[in-house]
């Protein structure tokens, strides 16, 4: 069982969130409910949870600034925030877990199911990439979390060239010819990249316009990029393809 501690300052949230772990996650257990940055501290040091449920906007502060107060974070978390679609594309930059408000049973249990896959030692590195994320809205040196089987890699979506679907895994292909082999769907990537300059040129392809070299409309539609090389284009991508590279043209 997991020991789990609900931490909202919103009563009927509390109850919520309760209500639903008890009706659809039988793994979890409920050892405490907290409303704010210092009664959630004092829960977590009383009963030691293996998981914190934890929204971000807290009476007194925030869920970052309660996980400030451990030198060493030995429990889960699985954030819980308001719909924003900047927040969340910053939580799925950071590969953490999140909840929207309001709940979705599903979702729920789609986050505990994962929160084994978690690799806690790295938690600091996903959790300080989240907080640069939400801290820098204007800035464009974003970076993203891959997570493979034995590491977490912090990526400046910059150094992308293009991504690959094989099967169930996505092959990230990085400017210096390194590549990193996640367990992901490409459509993944197609939804955590958009509005980062990235196309999805085919079914299997993902590229980052900004490395875009030339487009070949000869032998079926291809795209170069640097370095040379050669991407198929799906030809219902071709006039979408065409329209971004011309305007990109006259930037």
């Amino acid at each position: 069982m997991l020991r789990t501690i609900i931490i909202d300052d919103e009563a009927h949230q509390r109850l919520t969130i309760e209500k639903m772990t008890g009706n659809y996650c039988p793994t979890i257990k409920v050892v405490a409910k907290a409303e704010s940055v210092q009664s959630g501290l004092t829960a977590i040091n009383k009963h030691r949870p293996d998981l914190v449920l934890l929204d971000i906007q807290l009476g007194d502060g925030t869920g970052f600034d309660l996980l400030d107060k451990f030198q060493t974070i030995d429990f889960k978390i699985i954030f819980i925030t308001a719909h924003d679609q900047f927040a969340v594309k910053a939580f799925r930059f950071s590969a953490l877990d999140y909840l929207l408000k309001p709940l979705d049973p599903d979702d729920l249990v789609g986050a505990v199911a994962k929160v084994s896959d978690v690799m806690q030692r790295d938690f600091h590195v996903q959790l300080a990439n989240l907080k640069e994320h939400l801290d820098s809205a204007g800035r464009d040196q974003k970076k993203i979390i891959i997570k493979t089987h034995d590491h977490i890699h912090l990526i400046p979506v910059n150094e992308i060239l293009y991504c690959r679907s094989d099967n169930n895994y996505v092959t990230i292909f990085l400017i210096n010819k390194n590549e990193i082999v996640a367990s992901a769907n490409l459509k993944d990537y197609e939804e955590i990249l958009s509005g980062s300059g990235f196309f999805r040129v085919h079914k299997s392809y993902l590229v980052n316009l900004k490395y875009v070299r030339r487009l070949e409309k000869s032998q079926g539609g291809f795209v170069f990029l640097e370095g040379e090389l050669k991407i198929p284009v799906a030809v219902r991508k071709r006039p979408e393809l065409f329209e971004k590279f011309g305007r990109l043209s006259h930037t």
